[in-house]
């Protein structure tokens, strides 16, 4: 066995080990490499799953935790997806693998460039990257089917309810502060909103308005 499959074969197992068991996000996140989404001094910890730092003060979610809240969101091969927040770009390309199209919206304009460097060295043309303020969504595209965030809010976002359609699912970290946050799903009914506690995180707050990089 080579080193690069008995790497991808440990990353897989600690995956599982940690819940993600959705054959279809495991298929996906074996396709995209988190390699290419690290920079500098922590390249050789891209396998490990574990929280790493990328630029403008955010960090990459440790793969584990990525994989729970895509298999929450459960998408379907014609769903369009927003994400809010897209760091590395890592969780946009692991959707782009589920989704028919994802939007992602970031803060700095940084972190969208360099995203977009990636998905275009992947091929992965089913991605529209933003510069904007994501807790407004993006009102322009709306609704969703699905609907991700990547930072916390003390509650979901209104805007970002109002998005999502009949039928749709949100996947968010809420809490008041980093040291207490809960994953929630959100599901959307023709009576309303359901809310379904999933398990303790720790995210990067949610900040309105644009980073002073863009």
């Amino acid at each position: 066995m080579t080193d690069e499959a008995e790497r991808k074969m440990q990353f897989l197992f600690a995956l599982r080990s940690r819940g993600v068991t959705d054959k279809r996000v495991l298929s996906a996140m074996e396709a995209i490499d988190r390699g290419p989404f690290i920079r500098h001094y922590f390249t050789d910890r891209a396998y490990e799953d574990m929280p790493l730092p990328i630029a403008c003060g955010q960090t990459i979610s440790q793969p584990s935790v990525v994989g729970l809240m895509t298999q929450a969101l459960d998408v379907s091969a014609r769903d369009k997806v927003l994400e809010v927040g897209t760091g590395s770009g890592y969780q946009a390309a692991v959707l782009s693998q589920l989704a028919r199209r994802v939007y992602t919206v970031d803060r700095h304009k940084r972190l969208v460039r360099e995203a977009r460097e990636v998905f275009d060295a992947l091929g992965l043309t089913n991605i529209t990257a933003f510069t904007a303020d994501g807790s407004h969504g993006l009102p322009d595209q709306a609704p969703f089917d699905r609907i991700i965030v990547t930072a916390a809010a003390e509650d979901p976002p209104g805007p970002l309810l109002a998005q999502l359609k009949i039928g749709g699912i949100m996947v968010l970290p809420v809490g008041q502060s980093d040291a207490v946050q809960s994953l929630i799903r959100v599901s959307r009914s023709e009576s309303g909103f359901d809310y379904r506690e999933l398990r303790p995180v720790r995210f990067v707050p949610l900040v309105e308005g644009l980073g002073r990089d863009s």
